[in-house]
């Protein structure tokens, strides 16, 4: 029997991304039975009348409101018809011809996420691997910043090239483009809405590995993502640093959670001393400010490295 594949594309104002997107869903998923979804979160723009225009017959979900990525995601799962595994896509995001039947023959036994290379649109890769977040490890970035990368008990972000080059298992990924097995997505249930964007990746993924379902990478399938870190503005980073205590938060002690965020807040106070916008909004942030309610960007941003 052919693969189902549900493709859930969750889109804010995404107009001008979709006609690239989804003219290469088709040969993505060569191979593959797929239904494409589409959760639009409240688009002031054309949106839905580009994705309705583009994909006729897909699903279109409606949310009425800028719901976050992780209430986008369970919408769209919610209105899939059955399926064997579930494809969460950022409206940005271009599929390379047959990359997602490469994924889902890594998906089964333990493996319930399996996501591809992903390439920055100057084709270069994306340091998308990420390690389970520890407070050796936000406090090796703090004084390290990215190089802490190169020792894995120092740094989450993985940035050996040749790690991007092999086939293995890594904590968790950047969500911009992943596949899921049914039986993963059903053993962990719905996506943390809590977190409206960043973490919620992280937090799925190391939930699938409290239950056994390890994330798979698999560099013979790639994409291309035309969002990341440029597009990261200083309230999105404040959310992005805010959202990493409180994913630390919920599967740790109290006095662990202080010492990861002491070890985050060095980081961000260290760099805003430095004149960096973006930290001295982040250190306002974990000193228990209001993370501004800034609008997303049209797509989800990569998760920049720390």
């Amino acid at each position: 029997m052919t693969p189902r594949i549900a493709v859930v594309v969750v889109t804010w104002n995404s107009a001008a991304q979709l006609p690239d997107l989804v003219a290469s869903i088709g040969p993505g998923l060569q191979g593959l039975q797929h239904q494409l979804i589409v959760v639009d979160n409240d688009s002031a723009d054309d949106t839905v009348a580009r994705a309705s225009e583009l994909a006729p017959g897909c699903t279109i979900v409606h949310t009425g409101r800028n719901a976050g990525y992780s209430a986008g995601i369970n919408a769209g799962m919610a209105a899939a018809d059955p399926y064997d595994a579930v494809l969460v896509l950022n409206p940005d995001i271009r599929l390379t011809p047959g990359c997602v039947e490469v994924l889902y023959r890594e998906l089964g036994g333990r493996v319930g996420i399996a996501v591809p290379l992903i390439r920055h649109d100057d084709g270069t890769p994306a340091k998308s691997l990420r390690r389970t977040p520890t407070v050796l490890r936000a406090l090796g970035e703090a004084v390290l910043g990215e190089r802490a990368g190169r020792y894995p008990s120092l740094g989450e972000t993985v940035v050996d090239p040749a790690a991007y080059r092999r086939r293995g298992v890594t904590d968790w990924a950047t969500g911009a483009a992943m596949l899921i097995s049914a039986d993963c997505a059903r053993a962990c249930g719905p996506w943390d809405e809590s977190f409206f964007l960043y973490s919620e990746e992280t937090d799925f993924a190391l939930r699938a590995g409290d239950l056994g379902f390890a994330t798979a990478f698999v560099p013979g399938a790639e994409v291309t993502h035309l969002g990341g870190e440029s597009r990261v503005s200083p309230a999105l980073w404040s959310l992005l640093v805010v959202n990493r205590v409180r994913l630390y938060r919920k599967r740790h002690s109290a006095a662990a959670t202080a010492a990861f965020w002491a070890a985050v807040f060095l980081r961000e106070s260290s760099r805003a001393m430095l004149g960096h916008r973006r930290s001295r909004r982040a250190v306002g942030a974990l000193l228990g400010r209001p993370v501004p309610q800034a609008d997303p960007p049209r797509a989800t941003p990569a998760v920049p490295a720390p």
